[in-house]
């Protein structure tokens, strides 16, 4: 689940993981109904957004690790994302 600033994630041995969105700009610049359209990938190795085009695997979310997109890469993304919204 999500809200403005927090992705919290349920996993199945009863523990929660909390990582702050701002980690994951994607999901930071999503809106909350394109956060809550979301499916395990991988045998539920991961977490796939298809309205984000974002992957985040269980595993990095537990380590605590941030996403490692580039920012030439995320302003690309968000480039495309306000041209789709404004077509």
């Amino acid at each position: 689940s999500t809200d403005d600033d927090t992705l919290t994630v349920d996993l199945s041995d009863g523990r929660s993981i909390a990582a702050p969105l701002a980690w994951y700009p994607r999901l930071w610049h999503g809106t909350p109904d394109e956060r809550s359209r979301w499916r395990l990938i991988g045998s539920g190795q991961g977490i796939h957004w298809p309205d984000l085009d974002e992957d985040i695997s269980l595993e990095g979310l537990i380590l605590g690790r941030p996403s490692n997109e580039s920012q030439k890469s995320l302003n690309r993304w968000l480039s495309a994302r306000s041209h789709s919204a404004s077509s």
